[in-house]
């Protein structure tokens, strides 16, 4: 037929060349559109809001980008309470909470709950361990005393402590009452006159776990200037006059409770409020008996000049 037929032959010939020739530059015309770059769409307004809402979502296993930690943003230290000596006791502990300090008052649920948990058997001698948890104060070295439950329990009390609270202490002795104290507040800062009593509590108060306590060996006259102001202040120590550097170190708004009177004769606890203006107002709450203060407070009072 194609023999026959030439001039429908040739037709069909250019026929299909003329297809093959249009297939080939749509191929090319198609290729580089593709291989362009789409031009950038410009969003403003809602148009760039709900560009944002059309996200592809993240990878799964893909981290949130976190933003940077604040270097001050720091978790308060708090007593750990891993030393057996909170685990010996406990009912002795209970009875004496109930029985001597719950019975007289005292009930403020962050106090009772310090002088349930804290071991006072931990902070006297050996020779002393068995009498720790009788109303009575006891003899600690270098002639000084731990308080009975009860006064550290009122004076503590007193303070009307906060889970922020700053507590000054003048007097640390055994460290008993800082440990107290460490149980509700954030942290204690405590100084003691006889530096062997600062020492031992200090290692004591580490070793039972109590990393918010920190012990100075110094006259608590003074205070602790580069730590004020304080929003709590307890003397542990009977002076004839409050000092003035604790007074100044008291936050407007602070507490502060401390035996006041003659070393040897009577004494009054002293509590000291000052109001957010810098007002002081002082009221005695309580006979007691103390040991005395030593340093500059028993040194003549200097008389201001006028």
């Amino acid at each position: 037929m194609a023999a026959k037929n030439p001039e429908l032959l040739k037709k069909w010939m250019y026929l299909g060349l003329s297809l093959l020739i249009a297939l080939a530059l749509f191929t090319i015309i198609f290729t580089i559109n593709c291989a362009k770059e789409p031009e950038p769409v410009l969003a403003s307004g809602n148009e760039e809001k709900e560009a944002d809402a059309n996200q592809a979502p993240a990878e799964p296993n893909q981290q949130p980008e976190q933003e940077p930690k604040d270097p001050n943003d720091k978790k308060p230290l708090r007593p750990d309470h891993k030393h057996p000596a909170f685990k010996e006791r406990v009912k002795e502990r209970a009875r004496m909470v109930t029985r001597q300090i719950q019975a007289r008052d005292v009930n403020d649920p962050n106090v009772l709950k310090a002088m349930r948990i804290v071991p006072r058997h931990a902070f006297v001698r050996p020779t002393e361990q068995r009498f720790a948890y009788i109303d009575n104060p006891l003899p600690i070295d270098y002639d000084q005393t731990i308080s009975q439950p009860y006064i550290v329990a009122f004076m503590t009390d007193a303070l009307k402590l906060k889970p922020n609270s700053k507590v000054l202490e003048i007097g640390t002795g055994s460290g008993y009452q800082a440990a107290v104290c460490a149980e509700i507040a954030q942290q204690v800062y405590t100084i003691e006159i006889v530096e062997g009593l600062a020492k031992s509590a200090k290692e004591r108060l580490k070793k039972l776990g109590y990393p918010n306590v920190f012990v100075r060996a110094g006259d608590g006259y003074f205070g602790w200037p580069n730590k004020a102001p304080f929003d709590a202040i307890i003397g542990t120590a009977a002076a004839g006059r409050v000092p003035p550097p604790l007074i100044e170190q008291l936050k407007p708004g602070g507490r502060m409770i401390l035996p006041c009177g003659s070393p040897y004769g009577f004494q009054f606890l002293v509590l000291i409020t000052k109001d957010k203006k810098g007002n002081l107002h002082k009221s005695n709450v309580m006979p007691v008996r103390f040991v005395p203060m030593t340093g500059e407070v028993t040194k003549p009072e200097k008389k201001s000049e006028k």
